[in-house]
């Protein structure tokens, strides 16, 4: 097995060579995936910033070894949205001594192509693309004994069917899946550091995040007070094609995600719910839009809200916030802004430090609780040095341990989760 500092000089020829492709990098982002120049290219900054991270992770890292042992393989599914960060979660189980069977998704086969092109001079073939169907990819990699784990981002209604095939094959897998994060503002919140994080987490990617906010509670006093400040900074957002540069907002990618909120907007506004601004859809893009007055049965509420539409709600009490956010079936992040009550609201909210197992999937806790912290900071070192991941239905582990199968669920390292302590 290659020692780890070879490891990391490989993560940063990456990370030189990434810089290297900046702008192609981009252009595939843009055109395969219809995000903005100006997400791509920050996207592409944050991943060359996390290769360099590793020289911070060797203390966790350089003694571990491949779960599978020396020469085994690893399987990671891709989900569409991102382009540059997904060489943070590829180079994580490469940094262990893992070799990797990659599977970008179908919506950026460009980008695969030049990403591929990319690894291939630094990483030979013990970094593998393929460009199978997904079902086939699962398949055989459940079946080759050369894989030891499986890495998957998706969704939970994918992954959830499998659970008998790993359970027979005493595989590993580690899911990460989609979020419908709370954004919890209390009346003495920095309403300006709220807003702030609220407009770039929300409509970044055109909301195409699992980490963007999606109910958004604010305390009944100060409600109708935000949501016009919200509105204000929500209309100066350019909505366009994703190749001007001076675009926020483009069309978002999966034809799926725009069927469920032109549903979801639909059912809010037959229930009660009001569009605030926004609301229009063209094809695949929909103008940034407010809701107001959402209530927790809404399809809006309860399902993943995977674009630029933000659902708000007023809240009364601390308790009733809490469990407003507890109840539901993705545990992966909430932000709460606020002092002392916000400071409460999140202790009953967090759940452990790092992945732990459980009798069964744990509704209710988060893997990530963000008290008065924009999201960039909350997330920095993520994959890298950062335990990330959740509870519920928003990511969990299936592995065979003495015979015996087990979930775990909370925040985890993919390096850690796909490799043994050295011995």
């Amino acid at each position: 097995m290659t020692p780890y500092d070879e490891r990391y000089r490989k993560s940063l020829d990456l990370a030189e060579s990434l810089g290297k492709h900046r702008m192609r990098i981009v252009r595939e982002a843009v055109r395969d995936l219809k995000f903005t120049v100006g997400d791509s290219e920050a996207e592409v900054d944050v991943s060359i910033d996390r290769l360099k991270m590793f020289a911070e992770a060797r203390p966790i890292l350089e003694g571990r070894r491949p779960l599978g042992g020396e020469g085994s393989f690893v399987s990671l599914m891709l989900s569409y949205n991102g382009s540059s960060w997904l060489n943070t979660a590829i180079t994580s189980i490469y940094m262990v001594g893992n070799r990797v069977n990659v599977k970008f998704s179908s919506k950026g086969s460009g980008l695969s192509v030049l990403t591929e092109s990319i690894y291939k001079p630094i990483f030979g073939d013990d970094i593998r693309f393929t460009r199978e169907g997904g079902k086939e990819f699962m398949e055989r990699s459940l079946k080759d004994p050369d894989v030891s784990a499986m890495v998957a981002f998706g969704s939970d209604d994918n992954i959830l069917p499998y659970e008998k095939d790993f359970r027979s094959s005493g595989k590993k897998l580690v899911f990460e899946g989609p979020g419908q994060d709370p954004f919890i503002v209390f009346p003495d919140a920095d309403l300006d550091l709220a807003l702030g994080d609220l407009v770039t987490s929300k409509f970044s990617y055109s909301g195409q995040t699992c980490v963007a906010p999606k109910r958004i509670l604010v305390h009944r006093s100060i409600y109708d007070g935000f949501l016009a400040r919200f509105e204000e900074r929500v209309r100066k957002l350019v909505v366009g094609s994703p190749e001007d540069v001076r675009t926020n907002i483009s069309p978002v990618a999966s034809v799926l995600a725009v069927a469920r909120i032109r549903e979801q907007l639909k059912e809010a506004v037959a229930t009660g719910a009001k569009v605030v601004c926004g609301g229009t859809i063209i094809g695949n893009l929909i103008h940034p839009t407010i809701v107001r007055d959402a209530t927790d049965d809404m399809l809006g509420m309860r399902e993943e809200v995977f674009g630029p539409v933000a659902f708000t709600s007023p809240f009364d009490t601390t308790e009733e916030a809490v469990a407003r956010a507890k109840s539901h079936k993705y545990g992966l992040r909430a932000a709460i802004f606020g002092g002392k009550e916000a400071a409460k609201a999140a202790s009953e909210l967090v759940g452990e430090a790092y992945c732990h197992p459980v009798p069964a999937y744990t509704f209710g806790k988060f893997g990530t609780i963000a008290l008065n912290q924009t999201r960039g900071e909350s997330w920095r070192g993520a994959f890298v040095t950062r335990a990330v991941g959740g509870y519920g239905y928003s990511g969990w582990i299936w592995e065979t341990v003495d015979g015996k199968f087990r979930i775990k669920q909370g925040p985890k390292l993919l390096s850690v989760e796909t490799s043994t302590p050295e011995t």
